[in-house]
């Protein structure tokens, strides 16, 4: 199977041998994310329950037709209908690629739900379901598929979040609890995958999607979700060179996001005045660091410390 590419620049990024799972891949992003890959010579776990926007029912359709779709063009994929919402589901989705395949490389976490309301109208099961397939479902099959990269000293895994979860949406305190849950997952995997060369990042993607059509209001024509996917494809590759890190992707623009710290008020003999009387000087966003994790943190703080000194004013 092959994508016409312009130049022979692109050409050399290629996924041959490698066998990628993707969740939600019956339409969506999934879709446009396993066709890409497969066009690049990945042989494809198309996972799709088949169920609503909100998770009810079950249609083996939309990953039997992904696969059909990849196969027609001269790629192979084999379809998955295993829910990633538990455990259970999560083993036998990687199952489906060790049987058919023998080896899991890539693991892309799509699969999701909406249940929208406000916070006051939120239910406890509707908070819960959402939870569960995002965050739990991407739990649910990188377990599962995280032994066997260890063992072949390779993985890739990509994580989608949204801004909902990083930035705030209202209405989706379950959809962005569980999408920033994602990102202290994906931070961690970084950090314990290292030493096997595995991998993870994350993706927060702004795509037209059955799940978005309905938001994004007169930019929906320009967010095809097929301008989302070349950023997950070189988060899988075996060239990339990041892993622990948060990549906006929509309508051709990429850029990266990043949690930072600023420097700070520092004062060893604190006090609630103290906070009032220096609140601006510690929400200033001058001088900002971006530690990649806890350990990095606790260092910045033994660096003021060993400074001693009341308050390290930016610039000085």
């Amino acid at each position: 199977m092959t994508t016409p590419l312009a130049g022979d620049a692109v050409a050399d990024l290629g996924y041959d041998g490698r066998v990628a799972i993707v969740t939600g891949a019956g339409g969506g992003l999934g879709r446009e994310h396993a066709l890409l890959l497969a066009s690049r010579g990945a042989q494809i776990v198309v996972n799709d329950v088949g169920g609503s926007i909100s998770g009810e029912g079950g249609d083996a359709g939309p990953a039997q037709r992904t696969a059909k779709e990849i196969e027609d063009l001269g790629g192979v994929a084999v379809a998955d209908i295993n829910t990633v919402a538990t455990p259970e589901g999560g083993e036998a989705i990687v199952r489906t690629a060790l049987e058919t395949f023998g080896r899991v490389d890539i693991v892309i976490n799509n699969a999701g739900i909406l249940r929208d309301k406000t916070f006051h109208n939120m239910t406890p099961d509707m908070f819960d379901q959402v939870v569960r397939v995002h965050l739990n479902g991407a739990f649910n099959v990188t377990r599962a598929a995280w032994v066997p990269m260890r063992e072949s000293g390779f993985g890739r895994i990509v994580s989608t979040s949204s801004s909902a979860g990083i930035l705030g949406n209202f209405g989706q305190v379950n959809y962005g609890a569980a999408k920033m849950g994602l990102v202290g997952f994906t931070r961690v995997l970084a950090q314990e995958g290292a030493k096997y060369n595995i991998k993870a990042n994350i993706l927060a993607p702004v795509a037209r999607t059955r799940m978005t059509e309905d938001l994004l209001g007169p930019l929906a024509d320009r967010l095809d979700p097929a301008l989302v996917s070349p950023v997950v494809a070189w988060l899988a590759h075996e060239d990339c060179p990041v892993t622990g890190e948060i990549y906006s992707a929509g309508g051709g623009r990429v850029a990266r996001m990043f949690i930072g710290v600023t420097p700070g008020y520092y004062n060893p003999r604190l006090t609630v005045e103290d906070i009032r009387d220096h609140f601006e000087e510690l929400r200033t966003e001058a001088g900002y660091t971006v530690p990649n994790s806890t350990n990095e943190e606790l260092a910045i703080l033994m660096a003021v410390f060993e400074q001693g000194a009341v308050s390290p004013h930016p610039g000085e």
